[in-house]
């Protein structure tokens, strides 16, 4: 229930009471979160923690097909589209929430010709006209308009936060699937060559079979681990073409021509350059996007608790109107009007105590949400930090035992030639030498995929402030450095 009061002038009480009340505003825009994180790492940190350069680096890699799969999926992301397009809805809110505290005007015209019977006998024909403007502005006396900006802009940088946090994933995601590419190919190879090897024990040993030299049960045991390697090898060459059509869907590429481009080179695992991080993990959490998203939608939604508290208080508008009227068959006229109009709230059912209260437990939600978000961001950067440290601990000796291995199964497989040791035997020493080499392709890969997850954990180089750029541009950007 609210009561207005009207008149066509301006009481001198009533301006005092707005000049008095556009100072004050309740609510206030609730101090920003700091992140509160370990004074140190826990795990080990590579290169001895010093500050590096991110924002490039993807062009450190060996491999320059890495960069390129990154700026053609920037080129045409729809990821990277939607987060822009959340940017441009952003600031179309605050648009709209600034024009608010601004007056507004509307204008009307008309024109009308009519008939008028007079005596019963004669008709009179006039040409009536009108026009007009109404003009009202409300007042933002307790700063609900200012509170709703705030919220409005701090959703801004939300958003641009988001969409560098879908860049960083983006990259990250195609760098981490071109790499499983390349090793899904090393260990294609490694099947091959298995295949291969078991085909020509078979034959020999089923030529040996028919000649009488060796048991059936030996002829057997070839072809069973003849079938076994190649089906294991149509697998391996399955999942490999898995991972070209994730390529394709995170590139929007044409497959025959992302075909050409991922097999043209040198056939390995990529490597980047060394990997520097920051030594305090305070630095590292003001570098994360998604972080500072996070932070920011809870300054927006303290900002709303104020919004919502305005409501409880009284709204002035002033409000004006200005018609003119002509017709034919009368003189013109013209009529005005100004007046303020206070509304004040008395009963709502608790409507707006409620509505402040929601404010308040939106606010309390993003806070936890940020919290959480601290604590995602900790347990990120330290898990990448131990895998790549055990990843870089077992590379020598996985690449000893790969090729250890691989000199035991020589050995067994001369001595199964020369009739010295059984074909189970060197069958055993040839998976043994197989998983050894799967061990250590696997490991090459990991270790890199760990570089990538450190880098999307502290951030991807993206700093506070770092504007974003429209989808067709990110990629041209990115181009563009040197």
């Amino acid at each position: 229930m609210t009561s207005t009061l009207r008149s066509l002038f301006v009481p001198p009480l009533a301006v005092c009471l707005a000049w008095g009340l556009t100072a004050c505003a309740t609510g206030r825009l609730e101090e920003t979160p700091q992140p509160q994180a370990p004074p140190s790492w826990q795990a080990e940190l590579p290169h001895g923690g010093q500050v590096g350069d991110l924002q490039q680096w993807w062009r450190q890699f060996d491999d320059a097909r890495v960069a390129r799969l990154v700026e053609m999926a920037e080129r045409d992301s729809p990821s990277l589209a939607q987060a822009w397009a959340n940017i441009e809805k952003a600031r179309a809110t605050l648009r709209s929430t600034r024009a608010q505290a601004l007056p507004s005007l509307s204008g009307s015209a008309s024109a009308s010709r009519s008939n008028q019977l007079q005596s019963g006998f004669s008709t009179t024909t006039g040409t009536s006209r009108s026009a007009g403007f109404d003009a009202s502005w409300e007042v933002d006396l307790f700063g609900k308009v200012r509170r709703n900006a705030e919220a409005s802009e701090a959703r801004i940088e939300a958003r641009t936060a988001d969409w560098h946090d879908a860049r960083v994933s983006l990259a990250a995601e195609v760098a981490d699937t071109y790499v499983q590419y390349r090793a899904c190919i090393l260990l294609a190879d490694a099947y091959r060559r298995e295949a291969a090897s078991t085909a020509a024990t078979e034959k020999a040993t089923t030529n040996a079979v028919q000649a009488g030299y060796t048991a059936p049960s030996d002829g057997a045991l070839a072809r069973a681990s003849l079938a076994s390697a190649q089906s294991s090898l149509l697998q391996q060459t399955t999942q490999c073409g898995l991972l070209v059509k994730s390529l394709v869907y995170l590139t929007g590429a044409d497959e025959p021509a992302l075909r050409r481009l991922i097999d043209d080179g040198e056939n390995r695992v990529p490597r980047p350059a060394a990997l520097e991080v920051q030594a305090v993990p305070a630095q590292v959490l003001r570098q994360r996007p998604d972080l500072a998203s996070l932070e920011r939608e809870a300054a927006a939604t303290g900002a709303e608790i104020g919004a919502a508290q305005a409501d409880l208080y009284p709204s002035l508008s002033l409000s004006g109107s200005v018609s003119m009227s002509a017709s034919s068959l009368s003189s013109p006229a013209t009529l005005w009007s100004f007046g303020p109009s206070l509304s004040i709230p008395l009963f709502d059912g608790g409507q707006r105590r409620a509505a402040v209260d929601s404010a308040r437990a939106s606010y309390q939600s993003a806070m936890a949400s940020y919290r959480q978000g601290v604590r995602t961001v900790v347990r990120d950067v330290e898990e990448a930090l131990l895998n790549l440290d055990g990843a870089r601990h077992r590379a020598e000796q996985a690449e000893t035992a790969a090729r250890e291995y691989r000199n035991y199964f020589l050995s067994s497989e001369n001595s199964w030639r020369a009739g010295r040791t059984s074909l189970l035997a060197l069958e055993e020493a040839r998976r043994s030498a197989l998983s050894a080499e799967i061990t250590e392709i696997t490991l090459q890969q990991n270790r890199v995929q760990y570089w990538i997850a450190l880098y999307k954990a502290v951030g991807g180089g993206w700093q506070a402030g770092t504007p974003a750029v429209a989808p067709e541009n990110a990629a041209d950007e990115q181009t563009k450095k040197p």
